[in-house]
């Protein structure tokens, strides 16, 4: 059976998402053509909209739609506690727990050199900047707990010495999330108790 043009590419469009296979995207796509026009529309602008109107947070990387972010700007924050993560994904899991009321970094990635991304790939580099000025006292590596989390960690808690070797505050803290968190899971997985208990129970790393 010869698929007409329009379902055929929107069928290639979906498997190129991750996590869609061609079962699934050709699912999808017979599903949305049984979808009213309008709610159509509404999706076909939501996803145009999706990157006009969303930004880079130009201190801690996150997504937002203004920059500085929210998090960033909000005066209630503890500027004294950076939080690290691989994704925005990763912020949102850690604020719904309500238990973390620092500041974040979001380093987008992780290293993995199985998919050739190494510390350049990633947002490294732009953390160190943030812990000269002597006002941070507390870095939270908030990786996944799996390989490519924890070489991530352990290459950035090297740069963050060699970044504060002999200055002011080079006895700043660097902490690891607490157990409980399932080897090789990801936090944006990870129910908001078992998070919670994570960011209570963080260790010296």
């Amino acid at each position: 059976m010869q698929l007409a043009r329009p379902i055929r590419k929107l069928i290639e469009s979906f498997e190129r998402l991750p996590g869609i296979g061609p079962k699934t995207a050709q699912r999808l796509a017979f599903y949305l053509l049984h979808v009213p026009q309008e709610q159509l529309e509404e999706f076909g602008h939501n996803l145009s909209e999706l990157k006009k109107n969303t930004v880079f947070c130009s201190l801690c990387l996150n997504v937002a739609e203004t920059d500085p972010c929210g998090i960033c700007i909000d005066t209630k924050r503890d500027k004294t506690v950076i939080c690290v993560v691989e994704s925005p994904l990763d912020v949102l899991a850690l604020e719904k727990t309500g238990e973390y009321r620092g500041l974040y970094h979001v380093l987008h990635g992780a290293i993995s050199p199985l998919n050739n991304i190494g510390p350049d790939e990633i947002h490294i580099r732009e953390l160190m900047p943030r812990v000269e000025g002597g006002i941070v006292t507390e870095i939270i590596l908030a990786m996944n707990p799996n390989m490519e989390g924890e070489a991530t960690a352990m290459y950035v808690q090297k740069q963050l010495r060699i970044t504060l070797a002999g200055q002011a505050n080079s006895q700043l803290r660097i902490t690891r999330l607490g157990m409980g968190l399932p080897t090789g899971g990801d936090l944006e997985y990870a129910d908001e108790n078992t998070l919670s208990k994570a960011i209570q129970g963080r260790r010296e790393y």
